[in-house]
């Protein structure tokens, strides 16, 4: 059973590796990692999980990323990612318990006057589906990097408050074109 602790918990040198394990050294020139480049994670919405000898099996990070609208608008969003898993310990629930660690964390947030934020990523269709990600209003959305179209999906209470064609990067914030938009919840 995944014992979920928070992210920083781990030494850093650890998750390092895990990730290097998970998705090779090269992994730092992906789009996801342009996407939220100079950004620092949301400590409180990110975690790792561990196994039942206390070794790190996983871990999972969120950033404030956003979607810039064709008149320079920012709308706050959550990029949900990297979920990494150990190549040793993939299929025996590590990546599920991150996943509704960090989504019960994000909805855990919300209230009344302000749902959670959309929370986007890139992923299998398939996998993320469970958690009611979908590609269907990222069609015409953009990114700093080459992605498959059908991999870069969004978890949205209303999908129709987001545009439908913007770039996707990082949260800038006190940018002037985003003063008015509402800022992201740590």
């Amino acid at each position: 059973m995944p014992t979920i602790v928070p992210f920083d918990a781990v030494p850093p040198a650890l998750h390092e590796q895990l990730l290097d394990a998970a998705f090779g050294a090269d992994r730092t020139s992906r789009t996801a990692y342009r996407i939220r480049e100079g950004l620092d994670r949301l400590a409180g919405l990110s975690f790792a999980a561990l196994d039942d000898e206390e070794f790190l099996a996983g871990t999972i990070e969120l950033w404030p990323v956003s979607l810039t609208d064709e008149d320079g608008r920012q709308y706050p969003l959550l990029m949900v990612g990297p979920v990494a898993v150990a190549p040793s310990r993939q299929n025996e629930g590590y990546g599920r318990a991150l996943m509704a660690a960090a989504l019960g964390a994000v909805e855990g947030m919300a209230s009344d006057d302000a749902p959670a934020l959309p929370q986007v990523l890139i992923g299998d269709p398939e996998y993320y589906g469970k958690w009611d990600f979908t590609a269907a209003p990222t069609a015409e959305w953009d990114t700093p990097g080459p992605v498959e179209q059908h991999r870069l999906l969004v978890r949205c209470a209303n999908p129709a408050i987001l545009p439908r064609r913007g770039m996707l990067g990082p949260w800038r914030q006190g940018d002037d074109r985003a003063e008015d938009q509402p800022q992201p919840r740590t």
